[in-house]
């Protein structure tokens, strides 16, 4: 009867929490008739003495990726979160940790699963200058699932049998569309041994983060039943009976499920509103070929309505970008007799990776009464159909969303974060605090706007929204600047003034101006090639982070990631040029070296542009050469090499300071917090060790003395020759 299944899922490199990109996403599918699931969660850190102690966190959901909040920000002001679902793995001394999470009747459909490492420090390390400690996490999932699950058949009595307590039973029950209500009875509960009958039934499935199982507790052979209003709509309902008597005693009950439903007629008109329960319980003899009125109908044939369904086109704009457009104008009619139905369709898979927005407008000329509200309820699965003042916009396995107009507030809106894969409903209605009667023959016109979007607001002005993906799942999240938060960049606890952004953008592009003494040096010595290179890299270096700046005070002209090239690498072709100079080479091999060094420079950017080898080797590279140099003149001359005391006093050893404070700075110092100051003292001190470090101009060369050569077909000779006179 039972088939186990079993899916797997490679595993991933967790990352330290900044904001949702750094959780890593884990995606499955649960099959229908599942009685059981089982995650295994394999966590392990590498062997390293870097790898220390850690905590990892897990969430679940069911439906759409869990929403989650490490950080502790703000989320958007009209934005509904309910607190995710989640577990803490420790790794402690060992380097593996093995969890299993158990769930009985789980939801069918998808479940998600996302893990992360604590907040992240801050700290801007780079690349290839420490070794992280990797930290691996793996889900797999294992489904037990009923292949013959009975069904029962609405309004028809189906006996069944719990063999034993350690065996619960299990049947299913289809909800139809337009569903109101269902009601299910439990009757002649006997046990093998002729005792008190004690049953237990659980309606419905387990839901991560917030599960609405129904339960109903059965004792003696007296009938009970429970009723609920609006079951999710076009789903198999699952049903458990587990006994509660003695271990080898087994239990027949009798079930049965009746619904109340809404067919729709015309899409203008109002739906009417009938019972699918055609079977009278405890009467069934003689009750063969009678018919009686259904629930709900009045006597005389008339129908009651019970809702008015306006239809809505889903327009698909781009990836988790959806738009919803109703048929009759943007402007609804809510009346108080019968709730207004909208369907918002959310159950292709692809659209739980965004946000839903729903915006309601009243309009004021079209409510006569002052003190009338429009009550408003986003559901999923099923709509919520009576919205009086005593609900809380809840259906039989879910809550939904309330939202209200009036004419004391004219505006609403909700926005649903990550909304689960389902048939969404908007219900609205028009409510009288004296009661219904006096707004029975009111009717409020309000504007609906309903849209799903990946990122709400784009992530505002300080925010950016990223698409990411999970093998073929796409999903948006956010990613702040400036110090700004939240799950869409809306909270400014942290965030940095106008004043401090413009301060940064100030102190990062100003503080290249320090190359100009080090160009004016170079100049001066007569090298025209270094001086070149350390001009195009203050240039380019200034307007790279007066683009790369995270606030308002942004300019950019050209392209960011050119800009950003052209910065490294004019950093690393400043160094390679500048170590080559102190060298003292001969001028042909020095500048095929400078050409050769840069053509290379710029392939290995290219190829990992902040791997730390991009700096490091060109520098040891041309400090092997400079070395070799310097020990060839030393022996050729048989002295010290350079042989003055004042160069080494004076110039060498400040500029090796600089450079080694420099390159200090820029490895261990530099945060999120602090890098506009520190990353601008790295400007200064790199350009001031390179001032420091160009060697002395050759002594042949005169400064700025060029030879007066003429490029003519002549010359111009001056002829020196002495007259000599004679005396008569």
């Amino acid at each position: 009867l039972y088939v186990s299944e079993y899916f797997s899922q490679s595993a991933q490199k967790l990352s330290f929490y900044s904001w949702y990109g750094n959780a890593k996403l884990f995606h499955f599918h649960v099959p229908e008739d599942t009685v059981l699931l089982r995650w295994l969660l394999q966590a392990s850190r590498g062997k390293g003495p870097e790898c220390t102690s850690m905590e990892i966190t897990v969430h679940f959901r069911h439906g759409a990726p869990p929403v989650i909040n490490p950080l502790g920000t703000r989320f958007p002001a009209n934005a509904t979160v309910r607190p995710s679902y989640n577990i803490s793995i420790t790794l402690g001394s060992a380097v593996q940790n093995t969890t299993f999470v158990n769930i009985t009747t789980p939801a069918a459909g998808d479940w998600f699963i996302a893990a992360h490492l604590p907040q992240a420090a801050g700290r801007i390390e780079v690349k290839g200058f420490s070794t992280p400690c990797p930290y691996m996490f793996q889900a797999d999932m294992f489904v037990l699932r009923l292949t013959d699950m009975p069904v029962l058949e609405p309004g028809v009595p189906t006996p069944h049998a719990v063999v034993s307590p350690a065996k619960p039973l299990h049947v299913k029950v289809f909800v139809p569309k337009h569903a109101a209500g269902m009601r299910f009875q439990l009757s002649s509960c006997v046990t093998s041994e002729q005792r008190a009958c004690a049953v237990r039934v659980l309606l419905g499935s387990i839901t991560l983060p917030q599960s609405f199982q129904r339960s109903l507790t059965c004792t003696g052979s007296i009938n009970c039943s429970l009723a609920l209003d609006s079951p999710p709509w076009e789903k198999w309902l699952q049903i458990m009976v587990e006994s509660l008597g003695t271990a080898n005693a087994s239990v027949s009950v009798e079930m049965l499920a009746s619904f109340t439903v809404c067919r729709p007629g015309s899409t203008s008109s109002f739906l009417n509103f009938i019972s699918l329960n055609q079977s009278q319980a405890g009467g069934r003899a003689g009750a063969a070929g009678s018919s009686a009125p259904a629930a709900g109908e009045a006597p005389g044939g008339q129908r009651s309505s019970c809702l008015q369904s306006q239809p809505v086109v889903r327009e698909d704009l781009d990836v988790v970008s959806v738009r919803y457009r109703l048929l009759n104008g943007p402007s609804v009619p809510v009346s108080a007799l019968v709730p207004t139905l909208l369907l918002l369709n959310l159950n292709t898979g692809a659209d739980s990776g965004g946000s839903l927005v729903v915006s309601l407008l009243l309009n004021k000329t079209s409510v006569s009464l002052a003190n009338a509200t429009v009550a408003a309820c986003v559901s999923a699965a099923s709509p919520v159909l009576s919205l009086n003042a005593t609900r809380n916009c809840s259906t039989a396995f879910s809550q939904g969303y309330p939202l209200s107009v009036s004419p004391s507030s004219v505006e609403a809106m909700l926005i649903v974060l990550y909304p689960q894969t389902d048939d969404w409903f908007l219900s609205l209605q028009l409510l009288c605090p004296t009661g219904q009667g006096e707004c029975s023959s009111a009717e409020a016109k309000v504007t609906v706007l309903a849209y799903l979007t990946p990122c709400f607001n784009d992530c505002g002005p300080y925010g950016q929204c990223s698409l990411l993906r999970r093998h073929g799942y796409l999903y948006a999240g956010c990613s702040c600047k400036a110090g700004w938060g939240g799950w869409s960049c809306t909270d400014d606890t942290k965030a940095q003034t106008v004043g401090t952004q413009n301060l940064a953008t100030l102190l990062l592009t100003l503080s290249n101006l320090m190359f100009l003494p080090a160009i004016a040096v170079a100049v001066y010595r007569f090298y025209l090639v270094e001086a070149s290179v350390y001009t195009y890299t203050m240039f380019f270096s200034t307007f790279y982070h007066a683009c790369d700046q995270p606030g308002v005070a942004v300019m950019c002209i050209m392209d960011y990631d050119t800009l950003q090239y052209c910065d490294f690498l004019g950093s690393v072709v400043s160094i390679w040029v500048t170590i080559l100079c102190m060298a003292r080479l001969k001028k042909i091999l020095k500048y095929v070296l400078f050409v050769l060094g840069t053509l290379l420079i710029a392939m290995s950017l290219q190829l990992d542009r902040r791997g730390v080898w991009n700096m490091m080797g060109p520098c040891l590279f041309a400090l092997l050469i400079m070395v070799t140099a310097w020990v060839h003149h030393g022996a050729k001359r048989r002295h010290c090499y350079p042989s003055s005391w004042k160069r080494w006093v004076f110039y060498l050893l400040p500029g090796i300071t600089l450079a080694f404070t420099a390159i200090s700075v820029y490895a261990f110092m530099e945060t999120n917090e602090n890098y506009y100051y520190t990353h601008s003292i790295w400007h200064v001190l790199v350009a001031c060790s390179v001032a420091f470090l160009l060697p002395p101009r050759d002594k042949h060369k005169k400064p700025w003395a060029w030879p007066q050569k003429l490029t003519c077909r002549y010359q111009i000779c001056q002829n020196d020759r002495e007259e000599l006179y004679a005396v008569t």
